[in-house]
């Protein structure tokens, strides 16, 4: 084995190996990452700039877009991109029992700009469309 090689593995190892060392940092970034899906839907943010991107989120966070994700993973087991949709279904769920807002109007008011991208995500993350769910609460 090249001497280059043995580097690379040691260096592989050690950046995995912070996910497991660092719990009480990892837990908090998950925490903040957590306020930050919440404040990011709780305002008018997905209004103006649409679903929040991972990319967003890693800046906020002050870290790398594959670094947020790679902890996400280790500490999880999903990345970054699974628990911002998780948090979009929970918020769609809540407007789908809670209003009488169609389900165009949740849509966009999740920051999508096709309500067909939305029906799409949401049957795939549930197995129900939109429409089934709310029937099924009423």
């Amino acid at each position: 084995m090249s001497q280059i090689e043995m580097l690379l593995q040691y260096s592989n190892r050690f950046y995995e190996r912070q996910f497991i060392t660092r719990k009480a940092v990892n837990h908090a970034l998950l925490t903040q990452l957590e306020k930050l899906l919440d404040d990011y839907f709780d305002s008018e943010e997905t209004l103006k700039q649409g679903l929040p991107t991972v990319e967003h989120l890693a800046e906020s966070l002050h870290v790398s877009a594959r670094y947020l994700s790679d902890l996400l993973r280790s500490v999880t087991g999903k990345n970054t991109q699974q628990h911002i949709h998780d948090k979009l279904i929970e918020e769609a769920k809540e407007k789908l029992t809670a209003t009488s807002l169609s389900v165009a109007e949740i849509a966009y008011q999740l920051g999508f700009e096709h309500p067909q991208s939305f029906n799409k995500l949401f049957k795939k993350k549930t197995n129900v469309s939109p429409l089934v769910f709310r029937q099924s609460f009423n």
